[in-house]
C-alpha cells in the first residue's frame, strides 16, 4: 500500500472516520461479579508500557494494601511486554500474575473488576469502551481521544453505564492545582484575563526508541488488532514503538503535553473548550522520519460561548528543540498573577496606582503569598512514582469503593479531548477552527 501524506482531505476523512470495523466482541456486563465492600479489587493492567512501569502501578502497588486492591492480570499484545510485565509483576509484589494476548481474553477470563490502560495515545478511548463494556472500571491514560468519533463514542458509553472513570489528567489531584483552584474561584485572583503556557526540552531523542524498533519484529506483535479502528497500513515498527512521532496514532506535542496543562483552563473556569483555535508550528531540526511538528504555538479564545464580550486568551507555546523556558503555567488577572511553576501569587503585573490614576481608577494589585500557605501543598512520600500520579490513582481506588465521581472524570476527558481536536485540525490545516456543540464537530475554517 502506498504512503499517504497527509493532506486536509485526509486529515478530515481520519477525525471524521467513526468506530465502524473495531470489533469488539466482549462479554456481556452480567458477568461481572458485584463487589462487596471487604471484597478484594482484582485489576488488569492492560498496556505494559513505560508509563505503566515507572509511574502507574508503583503508585497503585502504594495504595493496594491499604485498600484490598491486587493486579492480577496483565495484557498486551506484544510478547515481549507481555513477558515483561508479568516477571515486573511478579517481582514486585510477590504474587503470580496472568499474563493475556489481548484484552478480549482478558475480559473473557472473567478475571478483573478494574482495569489501569496506558496503551497507545490514539487507544485510550477505544480501550476504555472496552472495559466499561466488559463491566469494569477504568483508569486511562491521557490523552482521551484525538478524533471526536472517539470521544463522542467514549463519552456515550461511559455516561450511559455505572462505572468509575479516571482519566490521567493527574493535574486534577495535586494539592497546588486544587489550591489555585479554590483560590481562583473564591473570586480573590480576580477575572483570568490572560494565561501563558510553555513546555520546552532540548531532546532529539525523546519518542525515539531505536534499539527497540530494531529488535520488535512482526510475529510478537498482533498489528491488526493495534491498528483498531485506524487505517490499514502495511507493518511499520516505529509507528508501534515510537507512535508519538506518527499521526493518526498521536498528535505528538499536544496529545502528550498540551492537554496536562489545557485542562487545567476548563477546571479552574468551568468553560468546557476554548471558542476557537490557531495553530502554527512545524518540524524545523529533527528530521528523523517523524511526522509531528517539533515547535508548535498554539493560541485559544477561551471564555462564555453565549457572550464573546467577555473571555481571555491562552497561549500554548512547546519546542523539543531548545530547553529555554522549561514548563510553565501562569494565570494572569488584572490584579496580578498566578505562576503554578513557583505556586506563587504576586502582584507582578497588576494595575499599579500611577496608571490607575491617570484613568481615574482605583490600584489594583493582589498581596503575594504562597499557595502552601494555603494549606495541604506538601511533597508526597517517595514512591518510586510522582506524587501527583500517586495522588490520583488513589482517588481512582478510593471512588471505585465508594461509587462517587473521582477528580478527572469522562467529561473532563471529553473536553479535554475537544481542545485537543480543534488544536489538531488547526494544525494539519492551517485554519482557524471552532466547535459545533449540538453535532459535536470541530468546524474547519
Amino acid at each position: 500500500m502506498a504512503k499517504k501524506n497527509i493532506t486536509r482531505r485526509n486529515f478530515i476523512k481520519t477525525v471524521s472516520a467513526g468506530t465502524a470495523g473495531m470489533a469488539i466482541g466482549l462479554p456481556s456486563v452480567k458477568h461481572r461479579r458485584v463487589l462487596r465492600s471487604n471484597d478484594k479489587v482484582r485489576v488488569g493492567i492492560v498496556g505494559f508500557s513505560d508509563r505503566a512501569r515507572h509511574s502507574l502501578i508503583p503508585a497503585f502497588h502504594w495504595h493496594a494494601e491499604e485498600l484490598n486492591f491486587e493486579i492480577v492480570a496483565v495484557s498486551d499484545i506484544w510478547s515481549r511486554r507481555r513477558e515483561e510485565g508479568v516477571t515486573f509483576l511478579e517481582k514486585l509484589t510477590g504474587k503470580k500474575v496472568a499474563p493475556m494476548r489481548n484484552n478480549e481474553e482478558l475480559y473473557d477470563s472473567g478475571m478483573v473488576d478494574a482495569v489501569i490502560i496506558s496503551t497507545a495515545d490514539f487507544q485510550h478511548a477505544l480501550h476504555c469502551i472496552q472495559g466499561v463494556e466488559a463491566g469494569c472500571d477504568v483508569y486511562v491514560e491521557k490523552p482521551f481521544a484525538n478524533t471526536m468519533a472517539d470521544a463522542r463514542a467514549a463519552l456515550k458509553t461511559v455516561t450511559s453505564a455505572d462505572k468509575i472513570v479516571q482519566i490521567g489528567t493527574q493535574r486534577r489531584s495535586a494539592p497546588n492545582y486544587i489550591k489555585a483552584n479554590e483560590f481562583i474561584r473564591s473570586g480573590r485572583f480576580g477575572d483570568i484575563i490572560a494565561v501563558e503556557m510553555t513546555w520546552n526540552v532540548n531532546q532529539p531523542g525523546r519518542w525515539r526508541r531505536p534499539q527497540l524498533v530494531a529488535d520488535l519484529k512482526e510475529q510478537d506483535v498482533d498489528w491488526k488488532r493495534y491498528l483498531m479502528n485506524r487505517p490499514y497500513e502495511p507493518w511499520d515498527p516505529r509507528k508501534y514503538i515510537e507512535y508519538r512521532l506518527f499521526w493518526p496514532y498521536s498528535s505528538g506535542i499536544p496529545g502528550q503535553w498540551m492537554v496536562h496543562q489545557i485542562d487545567t483552563v476548563h477546571w479552574f473556569t468551568d468553560l468546557p473548550r476554548p471558542r476557537t483555535v490557531v495553530v502554527n508550528g512545524g518540524l524545523y531540526l529533527w528530521k528523523d522520519g517523524r511526522k509531528n511538528f517539533d515547535t508548535l504555538t498554539a493560541v485559544f479564545d477561551y471564555g462564555p460561548l453565549k457572550d464573546l464580550t467577555r473571555g481571555f486568551m491562552v497561549t500554548y507555546s512547546s519546542r523539543q528543540t531548545n530547553s529555554a523556558g522549561g514548563v510553565k503555567e501562569l494565570y494572569f488577572s488584572n490584579g496580578g498573577s498566578l505562576n503554578l511553576d513557583t505556586n506563587m501569587v504576586t502582584p507582578t503585573g497588576g494595575l499599579t496606582q500611577r496608571m490607575a490614576q491617570a484613568m481615574e481608577m482605583e490600584e489594583n494589585r493582589l498581596a503575594e503569598f504562597s499557595l502552601a500557605e494555603e494549606g495541604g501543598v506538601e511533597t508526597a512520600a517517595n514512591t518510586g512514582s510522582d506524587p501527583t500520579t500517586l495522588a490520583h490513582m488513589r482517588n481512582w481506588m478510593e471512588c471505585v469503593r465508594s461509587r462517587q465521581k473521582p477528580n478527572a472524570d469522562i467529561l473532563a476527558g471529553y473536553n479535554h479531548s475537544v481542545a485537543l481536536c480543534m488544536t489538531i485540525a488547526a494544525m494539519h490545516t492551517g485554519k482557524r477552527v471552532t466547535f459545533n456543540d449540538s453535532k459535536q464537530k470541530v468546524i474547519i475554517g
